[in-house]
């Protein structure tokens, strides 16, 4: 019984639930900051949206909502997959598919903003 405390049937229920938890968290601080920069970027023209997102500090809150976001939805989708689908190779393909697809638009996503970071 003492080996089974506090874990999960794989073991790693705990730090599951402790990520999601922390992600959350981060993502209602940095929504906070999206509907901010949401409300200064009403009526700004393309260059001025550019140049807003091209400051440092803004890149960096953007590129950390986007990863944030998309490993918290990661996490979220994979409790699902595992409580509800019960064949496990249709399981396993699909929580390598999110997994691919979240790294593929992190590094979409993180490009993008860089470059404009960046000015490339």
């Amino acid at each position: 019984m003492a080996n089974a405390h506090n874990h999960g049937a794989s073991g790693d229920a705990v730090s599951h639930w402790w990520a999601q938890r922390f992600s959350a968290i981060l993502l209602a601080l940095l929504v906070v900051w999206l509907v901010f920069a949401l409300f200064t970027l009403v009526g700004a023209s393309h260059e001025e949206a550019s140049a807003w997102l091209a400051r440092p500090f803004n890149a960096a809150m953007a590129v950390l909502f986007v990863v944030t976001s998309l490993y918290h939805s990661r996490l979220g989708l994979q409790v699902v997959i595992e409580d509800y689908i019960h064949q496990r190779a249709v399981e396993i393909f699909l929580l390598v598919s999110i997994k691919i697809a979240a790294i593929f638009g992190g590094v979409l996503a993180v490009l993008a903003i860089l470059k404009l970071a960046l000015g490339v």
